[in-house]
């Protein structure tokens, strides 16, 4: 098999396509043949070593095959697994170990979801991290028909999703992106307004199509001075969901946290959908797994239909460069030879 190896921690340019062993099932668990892996923020954190205050972001050992969640097909299984399984689609979110960045990997049959044939291998990576992560977000507030929503990244792999779910529910949408090509994206995705939050006065664009404080749900993963932009847009009564700080990588500092008075003083509610606040809302950490039932079932409906920006397995140094760099559209994947 050929898998992306991470040697040493550093920049993307670490990582090396190679040639390595084959990859064997234990008990209780099947082999995947991977025709997609997908890519996730935290993996370019993780690539570059320990962070500090952070032991939500589990550093792992090296060598390592970075990754977390692969879409293929099972082309071996391990001692008492249904062998019902051979030859099957499906997707599995590996859990809190590496070993996605490669063209075989193994996991736990419990883990598994039965894909349909009609469902891309790549789109489905993105119903796993991704998708649950959305619906993760969703719990944190309550879109109604009629309810404006502005979702900043609307062009990312959960601003997307958020997007396509909110106009699902009747809301008025905007979302927020950087760059001329990736709001053309987010019209496309039929958001009612789509701005370009590179540009000067975005926010002020906002309040002069929708008056002042107009916005009642905010989805936020940005940070920095875009997130506090946004915060200002909140109408009284208003939610902040932050889940995340992509402008400020793994600075916590950028992350738009409003205090109680600040929350107070502007009469909105500020929540924060990240580690231990999601897995409290969901009743643990070992819930997770409903979250990518919830994210396939909607998929399933019509309501959800992931973006994806493919690489080549072997591009995967490529592929980190872009996320890094907010180069990329919706859901990074990469694809196995």
């Amino acid at each position: 098999m050929h898998a992306v190896r991470l040697h040493a921690f550093g920049p993307a340019e670490n990582l090396v396509y190679e040639e390595v062993p084959d990859l064997t099932p234990g008990p209780g668990q099947v082999r995947i043949a991977v025709a997609a892996s997908g890519v996730h923020l935290v993996d370019t954190v993780l690539r570059q070593g320990p962070v500090p205050d952070a032991p939500h972001f589990p550093v792992p050992e090296l060598p390592t095959v970075p990754g977390r969640e692969v879409a293929g097909t099972v082309d071996a299984v391990g001692e008492g697994v249904d062998a019902a399984w051979l030859g099957r689609r499906v997707a599995a979110h590996l859990g809190m170990v590496p070993g996605g960045y490669g063209t075989q990997a193994v996991t736990g049959e419990e883990k598994l979801h039965a894909l349909p044939d009609g469902l891309p291998f790549d789109r489905a990576v993105a119903l796993l991290g991704t998708g649950r992560m959305t619906m993760g977000v969703l719990r944190f507030t309550e879109i109604a028909a009629g309810d404006t929503v502005l979702v900043l990244a609307a062009a990312g792999g959960i601003g997307s999703l958020l997007v396509q779910y909110a106009r699902h529910r009747g809301a008025t949408v905007v979302g927020a992106a950087g760059g001329p090509a990736k709001v053309a994206v987010v019209k496309d995705l039929g958001a009612d307004l789509a701005v370009d939050y590179d540009a000067p006065g975005w926010a002020d664009e906002i309040r002069a199509a929708l008056g002042d404080r107009p916005v009642k749900h905010l989805f936020e993963g940005v940070g920095g001075d875009r997130g506090h932009a946004a915060l200002a847009l909140l109408a009284p009564g208003g939610t902040h969901v932050c889940y995340g700080y992509a402008a400020t990588g793994t600075d916590a500092a950028g992350h738009v946290a409003p205090s109680p008075e600040e929350q107070a003083a502007l009469g909105i509610t500020s929540v924060t959908a990240l580690g231990p606040t999601l897995f409290a809302r969901i009743g643990g950490q070992e819930n997770m797994r409903l979250l990518e039932e919830e994210s396939f079932a909607q998929a399933a409906s019509g309501v959800l239909v992931p973006l994806v920006q493919r690489f080549p397995l072997a591009e995967a140094a490529r592929a980190h460069r872009a996320l890094e760099t907010r180069a990329t559209t919706g859901k990074v994947v990469l694809v196995s030879p």
